[in-house]
């Protein structure tokens, strides 16, 4: 799917948010990558393979 060079990683690689945005959204909350990953503000993903990945937020309260 990406024609950058060098390509995008994609959406099955652990680094696979580094992809550039194509289409942003922030009023609604995602933004669609080269890779086809569909992030949404709240951390969660799309792959396009319809695998959801659970949003990796940070519990309010917990300190280092």
């Amino acid at each position: 799917m990406c024609k950058h060079y060098p390509p995008c990683p994609s959406a099955e690689a652990s680094d696979r948010e580094a992809a550039q945005v194509l289409v942003s959204h922030p009023e609604q909350g995602w933004t669609l990558l080269c890779n086809g990953v569909l992030l949404f503000e709240d951390t969660g993903e799309l792959l396009p393979s319809g695998e959801v990945v659970s949003p990796r937020r940070a519990l309010a309260g917990l300190g280092s």
